[in-house]
């Protein structure tokens, strides 16, 4: 049926609530990469066999390819506890569920509406039946993740069954394409794809082009951070969510084509957007005169080109139009000449997906959360050395320590916190010292981090600050365009003095070589990319300064991790002479003789750790 005003939304969302009361029972399978990892699918086609027969049961799955079966619910978010099942309207949330558990599931929870116990999510000692219940939901504040694993991600019924489409009915036939423009504008929603520029006045400035007749609207799904899967999630759990906040800007700026641009790594994302445009063009909520009032607004997606460096807009743009996906000298900026040369309108995911709200609550209410210079919430991926990895919504201004403890359950196994990465490839690395620091876009910037998408690394004591930090350049080096000077080869000199100290072949005066780089490459580099390169050294180096010292002066790593720092010794008090390390060595640095204690020649040793392996007395260990 075409939605041809707001009265046929209305029966529309009748329609679609009285076919989910109509449910018995609902079984969310959540099948995000790390569940299916854990062996979601088997959980999956174990429960859909055993409620086959059942009158008004349905299984609903997520997934990351097209399967046989329904597809239904986005990311649960609880990644570390999967596999993870949801029972409604029993309302239970089932963790680390095993194939062996389905008949219980189905005997207790399915066909009698009793919960088992034992599959709650449980915390000292504590059980926690309800998700929203369980910490690591309980205290998230939910607004971009709001429908995400509790709905059919595929089914644009279900979505207008939750108030789907009331924002862009309300702008449609409330509001003018100004009052849009300052509620988004009032609200100080700021672009949650790293830099922080406020929504509203980018989008007044494209809206400002009365004498271009064409504006586009584009969507920056291209998320390349190492540890990030925040737009990916959005993508795949509410795609509804981004298409409505993208046509109310389109409406809002006068554009009548609209781009998403999502990288070539999310198969699933892409393929629950196209069928999302479809079924929104057959519900004329897409496409030609939406909803009856002349305003038309067309979507296409676009797979990213497998480059980094396509996350930064003027590359991204040009990727689009078929180039190479390379940053253009600024200005003119994509608000002024964007894509093909016209105002254009570049937001990423989550900044789309926060439109809604605001325009069906109003910016007073977006306000309320958040810090002052930052309202809303922000979304991040935790992952690293924490109790529970995952994908998490908090407000603004949310402290590091509620993020890792409260939510994130602490470190893994008890260990001590060293320091966070934020911000990707392109962030900085917080400390303990910055545990009670409010992440938003303006304090981080102080300690030379940025927000970017929202990617959290957590380490412990256990992680060399130089190894993180020579990771990132390596990652920044080798997606680097090469377009431009100060990033192609600055980002390579720097990464060559940071190989050199984790060899163990550093110099003190390397120090200040990497200051020097980092300070020009930040400076003169062309794009985004290549002014945020630095940052990793330029934090590690200010705050770990000593671990750099200790490579450099002592040969040594204190958090046991470079492999150039090892010293693989034998303990003559436990060697018998068997002589097995000196047949497994492949380069012949061990000798001795038979029945007497072997020796390990540091000069010819490539830390291979064949010899310790291999050693059935634990006659060989490793100095650092």
């Amino acid at each position: 049926m075409i939605i041809e005003n707001r009265d046929a939304l209305l029966k529309e969302r009748e329609a679609a609530q009285k076919e989910i009361n109509s449910y018995n029972c609902r079984i969310l399978v959540c099948a995000g990469t790390g569940c299916i990892a854990s062996g979601s699918e088997k959980i999956y086609q174990k429960l859909a066999e055993l409620c086959k027969d059942a009158e008004g049961v349905s299984v609903e799955f997520q997934k990351d390819v097209p399967h046989i079966g329904t597809v239904k619910t986005g990311c649960q978010g609880i990644c570390e506890l999967g596999p993870l099942v949801r029972i409604e309207p029993l309302h239970v949330q089932y963790v680390q569920v095993k194939e062996e558990d389905c008949m219980e599931i189905f005997q207790r929870s399915v066909l009698n509406n009793e919960p088992v116990e034992r599959l709650f999510y449980k915390k000292n000692g504590e059980s926690f039946a309800s998700p929203d219940e369980i910490p690591f939901i309980a205290k998230q504040t939910r607004i971009v993740l709001e429908n995400c694993g509790k709905f059919d991600a595929e089914s644009l019924d279900e979505y207008i069954a939750s108030g789907g489409y009331d924002a862009l009915a309300k702008a449609l036939f409330d509001m003018t394409p100004e009052e849009i423009l300052d509620e988004v504008d009032k609200s100080k929603l700021r672009g949650r794809g790293g830099g922080g520029f406020p929504a509203g006045r980018k989008w007044k400035q494209v809206a400002a082009h009365k004498d271009v007749k064409e504006h586009y609207v584009v969507c920056n799904g291209d998320e390349g951070d190492p540890g990030a899967f925040m737009d990916g999630s959005v993508m795949e759990g509410d795609p509804y969510r981004l298409i409505e906040g993208m046509t109310i800007a389109a409406y809002a700026v006068g554009a009548q084509e609209g781009y998403i641009y999502v990288r070539a790594e999310y198969p699933l994302s892409v393929a629950r957007l196209r069928k999302a445009i479809r079924q929104a063009e057959e519900k004329g909520l897409l496409g030609e005169n939406i909803m009856g009032t002349g305003f038309s607004f067309h979507m296409h997606i676009n797979r990213g080109a497998g480059a980094f460096v396509c996350g930064e807009g003027s590359a991204l743009t040009a990727s689009i139009e078929g180039d190479r996906g390379m940053p253009r000298v600024k200005p003119p900026r994509t608000v002024d000449k964007g894509l093909w040369a016209k105002p254009t309108v570049l937001n990423n995911v989550e900044t789309f997906a926060n439109v809604p709200g605001i325009v069906m609550k109003g910016a007073d209410w977006f306000k309320t959360i958040g810090t002052e210079g930052s309202p809303g919430t922000k979304t991040f991926s935790i992952t690293g050395a924490i109790e529970n990895t995952g994908l998490i919504e908090v407000p603004m201004g949310t402290t590091l320590r509620e993020i890792i403890y409260d939510i994130g359950g602490g470190i893994k196994g008890g260990g001590d916190f060293k320091a966070i990465q934020i911000g990707g490839p392109s962030g900085g690395c917080l400390t303990k010292d910055h545990l009670d620091l409010g992440l938003d876009f303006d304090t981080v910037k102080k300690y030379n981090a940025i927000m970017g998408s929202g990617g959290l690394v957590v380490m412990d004591e256990n992680t060399c600050m130089v190894e993180v930090a020579r990771f990132f350049m390596s990652f920044t080096q080798r997606e680097s365009c090469g377009k431009c000077v100060p990033c192609r080869e600055g980002t390579k000199r720097m990464l060559e003095i940071l190989e050199r100290i984790v060899n163990g072949e550093g110099k003190l005066e390397d120090l200040d070589t990497l200051e020097e780089l980092a300070t020009m490459v930040k400076s003169m580099a062309l794009c985004g990319l290549g002014k945020s390169a630095p940052l990793p050294v330029i934090s590690t180096l200010k705050t770990f300064r000593k671990e750099y010292e200790q490579h450099i002066l002592e040969h040594k790593c204190v958090a046991k991790n470079c492999t150039a720092m090892r010293k693989y010794v034998i303990n003559p008090e436990f060697c018998k002479g068997c002589g097995k390390c000196a047949k497994n060595c492949p380069v012949g640095a061990i000798t001795g003789v038979r029945k007497e204690a072997y020796h390990i020649n540091p000069n010819l040793c490539i830390k291979c750790d064949a010899c310790r392996e291999n050693c059935a007395f634990d006659a060989v260990y490793v100095e650092y």
